[in-house]
């Protein structure tokens, strides 16, 4: 039987409940995909709860964009794809089922050393990440201040950012700076005094500064040590960047991506699944959740956990 999680109403974890779906042939230009596993995001919370959704509930709303699993079948028009496949995926509507319809220009080959679950973990926060340093334009010679380093966004943004030749600062708690080191991120402690301890490791400037955070401090010291506001960028406090000067992206940013953001985020994903399969690239995994436990996975994301919270079919 094919099952899906969906809500009726706008509230807490608890309005979260499987469903029987009707299965169905895949249409012109979709990938039918057995899912195997469905990343768990912020966003996801954020949309059941009513905080970052509008309208009225007329039928049962499915949860999810990301995940990884299985080629079940190909529609018409798709090429590139085939039966048994292993796949990993991105923006989809409903990942959090047994079986997902998705376009097939969201899809992507999943390579042999790349587990479901981390493929799982991509979709949304490399998508984020890769966009917005590239938006940014960071790369050789740039100093970048990242805020929130050990979430699932902050590691990304590191990641790209040094690979792309950049330094990177990080704030987090102590408790997570080896993670962030490992990264190739010098970690520092968030709290009073943060743009002194990021001058004192950052001693010729910081040119670039993005808030996976979305403190007021964040933004504080962004403005104080990044000299052009328009390589600041928010990925939380969206409506209040253009009243600063920064930039925002995504966390209810009032500014729609342009077609070459939507493209960089599309890139992301199999930029990520080949720079993983070579050793080069890695997500965090946290705990992973039956899909019958959708709410507890809920549950998790809002009090914060270390890694990416998976839901297994």
């Amino acid at each position: 039987m094919t099952t899906a999680i969906v809500y009726t109403e706008f509230g807490g974890p608890e309005v979260l409940h499987e469903i029987p779906v009707p299965q169905r042939a895949p249409k012109a230009g979709e990938v039918a995909i057995r899912v195997t596993a469905a990343g768990v995001n912020p966003i996801d919370a954020k949309l059941r709860s009513g905080a970052r959704a509008s309208g009225e509930i007329t039928e049962p709303r499915r949860v999810g964009g990301d995940g990884a699993g299985v080629v079940l079948a190909v529609g018409d028009e798709v090429d590139g794809f085939r039966a048994g496949d292993p796949v990993v995926f991105a923006g989809a509507s409903g990942a959090y089922a047994t079986e997902v319809f998705v376009a097939a220009d969201r899809v992507f080959a999943r390579p042999p050393h790349v587990s479901a679950a981390e493929g799982a973990a991509l979709g949304i926060p490399v998508g984020t990440a890769y966009q917005t340093l590239r938006s940014l334009g960071v790369g050789s010679g740039d100093t970048l201040l990242v805020h929130g380093g050990s979430g699932a966004v902050g590691q990304a943004l590191i990641q790209f950012a040094v690979l792309w030749g950049a330094t990177v600062i990080a704030t987090s708690s102590e408790r997570r700076f080896d993670r962030v080191s490992a990264l190739g991120a010098t970690p520092v402690t968030y709290g009073d005094g943060l743009a002194d301890r990021v001058r004192d490791v950052a001693p010729h400037g910081v040119t670039v500064a993005i808030d996976a955070a979305g403190t007021d401090e964040a933004l504080e010291a962004s403005i104080e040590l990044v000299p052009d506001r328009q390589r600041i960028a928010t990925l939380v406090r969206g409506r209040d960047a253009a009243g600063l000067g920064i930039r925002a992206f995504s966390g209810g940013s009032p500014q729609p991506l342009t077609p070459q953001q939507q493209v960089w985020r599309t890139e992301a994903v199999p930029v990520a699944t080949a720079l993983m399969a070579a050793g080069r690239f890695s997500v965090e995994l946290g705990p992973s959740f039956a899909l019958a436990d959708a709410a507890d996975a809920h549950r998790a994301i809002e009090a914060g956990v270390d890694g990416k919270i998976t839901l297994v079919p």
